[in-house]
């Protein structure tokens, strides 16, 4: 027991210290490159006053991989595909990143079908939504194939959006993403799941050193390609952990650790598809952007969502002691 603590412990410590040296060379390299987010009077979106480095992503991605492989040494198929998976939407949200630079739209089907692709490459390493237990019979029930890899894509694809949709203020996807990945690193650990709880401890480790930099007012962003990184790994290591030999209540579990940004989404999306706009079209509707039309300031607002996702995680810890 001691030796695992000090494991998750030296891997919290590792992917901090990767990312935090990371960052400042890579924001260097983001001036020199003139890969940085401009800020534009015209749209509502852009909160900064100033050029900001979107570099952050090959620091959070690097420091992740690193630290999985040197501490958990878990080569498997599984760990192939979360890092092709986690490389793929590297690379789309880099190309995305690009474009916003030069002040264009990168169109949404491409990312859409890299992201379904990531999500894909999961599926097909076994890291799959089987089934949930009948609370009824006692016994395991068991979904048909195809609904195990529609429920897989959708939970993974979905996880992706709604973090990359929530980082629109500073210090919110990264502060949201580390409360989820403390809430699942408990449930995991509780569960006796020790490689869902060394990829969240690793996840925490990784925001955090982050949010070091993106803090109000953020010096640093990771971008879409850091944003739906960090959804993926999150999507993944539910489906590793909360997910595996569920109830149907502990279903909820995973759910109310990504609360703030999946509801607040869910909202958005009906929204959207009211007034006839398309689902995936950038616009000021998020719950962040409506608290500072509300007359909060930007630290105001992370800590309002801060707080209701602690609530939404503790509720979750909560609901999976229940289970036991």
């Amino acid at each position: 027991m001691v030796v695992t603590c000090i494991f998750y412990v030296l891997a919290f410590v590792m992917s901090f210290l990767i990312v935090y040296v990371l960052i400042p060379p890579f924001s260097r390299l983001a001036f020199k490159l003139d890969f940085v987010d401009k800020p534009r009077k015209d749209v509502e979106r852009k909160l900064h006053r100033e050029p900001i480095p979107l570099t952050a992503s090959f620091a959070i991605f690097i420091g992740f991989f690193i630290t999985y492989i040197a501490i958990a040494r878990e080569i498997n198929w599984e760990t192939g595909a979360l890092f092709l998976g986690g490389v793929l939407l590297l690379t789309i949200g880099t190309i995305d990143d690009w474009y916003k630079t030069k002040g264009k739209d990168f169109p949404a089907l491409p990312k859409m079908l890299v992201q379904v692709s990531a999500a894909v490459l999961v599926y097909l390493s076994g890291n799959v939504f089987t089934g949930f237990f009948n609370p009824f019979s006692g016994e395991y029930v068991v979904l048909p194939v195809i609904l195990q890899f529609v429920l897989t894509i959708l939970w993974i694809f979905g996880v992706t959006t709604v973090i990359n949709f929530s980082d629109g203020l500073d210090g919110l996807a990264g502060g949201l993403s580390a409360i989820s990945g403390i809430t699942l690193f408990v449930v995991a650990l509780t569960m006796g799941q020790s490689n869902s709880a060394m990829m969240a401890i690793i996840l925490v480790g990784v925001t955090l050193a982050y949010l070091r930099f993106n803090k109000p007012p953020a010096k640093v962003f990771m971008g879409d390609a850091g944003a739906t990184f960090l959804g993926f790994l999150l999507a993944v290591i539910a489906l590793d952990g909360a997910f595996k030999q569920a109830t149907i209540l502990s279903l909820f579990i995973p759910i109310l650790a990504i609360g703030v940004p999946i509801f607040d989404n869910i909202f958005v999306v009906i929204k959207r598809f009211l007034q006839g706009k398309a689902i995936y079209e950038a616009d000021a509707s998020q719950v962040h952007y409506r608290l500072l039309r509300a007359g909060l300031n930007n630290k105001q607002a992370l800590m309002v969502l801060c707080l209701v996702s602690t609530c939404f995680g503790l509720s979750s810890i909560i609901l999976m002691l229940v289970q036991i």
